[in-house]
């Protein structure tokens, strides 16, 4: 079968018709130009193997006939940074699978099957929201570098995420503010208009950001550094969020999987005398709900004879710290989100239910920050945002951290803070 399609270059101008043989493939053109497997568009949601791109690639060579008539075929590929939305490479619009896990406790399947076929739509959307978040995180990884600010680093990261998922309103956009949370600091630190941090070579920053399609969250971290002195560290963490992925599963009790997650790390543990965040837990994800129901714990013992329970969505996080291994609220708060279980409030600001207004448009009751207030068109909102807070319409999120130490030559010992996150579809 043979289709005609357009290629759109970043600046909306137009390159050509073209026309592709199974237009349900087009993104396996663009594979025939990526050198490299982990760059490669997925087709029909399964990822192919180098030697099947192998063969594409002495098939693909060549000209498209249409009786007596010959077009070259054009390569998407994407761009950096990242300009071309996920939905060009899946004009299908079904959004590849990624790495399928098998729990434990799984149900048959036939009853997988059947709730596959009931949530399918939501799964698309996740899968969409992934792609994004795979790109964009690619990209990131890629190019921050010390020297830059922490405003540089969120607002790349940003601007690719809003492109790539063809922000949309409440339909689609960012999932919440891109967290950039520096060494004894352990989460929600993202940098407020006019702040001037810079990532230094020896600092630990933990990159956590967020997208969303149709309110379908996907939150996914991980670690940046550049001295290779925390390297095994950040390969034992990795390792452990891997065993909690593979401990999960309908009715496992949550205290095992914290029990599983500390016990790969134990040697590790001994060697660099580092300690568990006992108070900072992975969560489950609800549609426009950040932080949902139960808390995945990453230590045994914190949350005996809650289970999971299928088609749940949760984000397991692992956060390991050189120094108290408790975190608590410090500093100046950057991170805010409307409250779910709240249907009206008397205000006595005018201002604030101004803002208000426009918090509930934009943002719905996913989280923001005070950049995205500014982007908005909000000005002089301090005090109405603080009497949405005080009046328990708007929640605040302060950064978290951990107490502070001299630096040492062994190690860094005055902060390790490691927070690898993994999330995935349970059930």
């Amino acid at each position: 079968m043979l289709k005609e399609v357009q290629i759109v270059t970043a600046e909306g101008e137009e390159v050509e018709e073209v026309t592709i043989e199974n237009p349900t493939t087009v993104n396996e053109v663009a594979e025939e130009s990526v050198p490299e497997k982990e760059d490669l568009p997925h087709n029909n949601g399964k990822i192919k193997d180098e030697d099947e791109n192998d063969e594409e690639e002495e098939e693909g060579e060549g000209e498209a006939t249409v009786g007596e008539k010959t077009v070259e075929s054009k390569i998407i590929q994407q761009t950096e940074p990242p300009s071309i939305p996920v939905s060009k490479f899946f004009p299908d619009a079904k959004y590849p699978e990624g790495e399928i896990c098998e729990y434990k406790n799984e149900m048959t399947n036939e009853e997988k099957r059947y709730l596959d076929r009931m949530r399918y739509d939501d799964y698309n959307d996740l899968r969409r929201a992934a792609e994004v978040h795979r790109q964009v995180r690619k990209y990131a990884q890629k190019v921050i570098k010390p020297g830059m600010t922490m405003i540089e680093i969120c607002e790349m990261i940003e601007n690719g995420t809003r492109t790539l998922v063809e922000e949309n309103g409440l339909e689609a956009g960012i999932g919440f503010p891109t967290g950039c949370s520096l060494n004894n600091c352990a989460a929600h630190y993202t940098p407020n208009s006019g702040d001037p941090t810079v990532l230094q070579y020896d600092d630990v920053c933990k990159i956590d950001f967020g997208t969303h399609v149709n309110g379908r969250i996907v939150d996914c971290a991980f670690t940046l550094t550049f001295n290779p002195v925390y390297d095994p560290l950040k390969a034992a963490v990795k390792d452990a969020t891997n065993t909690g992925v593979r401990e999960a599963g309908i009715d496992v009790r949550l205290n095992d999987i914290g029990a599983a997650i500390q016990e790969a790390l134990k040697t590790f543990i001994n060697i660099y005398e580092v300690k568990p965040i006992r108070n900072l837990n992975g969560h489950s994800i609800l549609p426009y709900q950040i932080h949902a129901g139960k808390s995945v714990p990453i230590v045994k013992g914190s949350a005996t004879g809650i289970k999971m329970e299928a088609s749940t969505k949760s984000l397991r996080g692992l956060s390991y710290i050189k120094v108290k291994g408790y975190v608590r609220e410090d500093g100046e708060c950057s991170h805010y989100a409307k409250r779910h279980d709240v249907d009206q409030v008397t205000l006595r600001i005018k201002k604030a239910k101004s803002l208000l207004n426009n918090i509930t448009k934009h943002f719905g009751t996913l989280p923001f920050c005070r950049r995205y207030l500014d982007r908005v068109g909000e000005t002089k909102y301090a005090l109405a945002l603080k009497h949405l807070v005080d009046s328990n319409v708007v929640e605040s999120y302060p950064p978290l951290v951990d107490i502070k130490e001299s630096e040492s030559d062994n190690f860094r010992n005055n902060r390790i803070n490691i927070v690898p996150f993994d999330p995935r579809i349970e059930g």
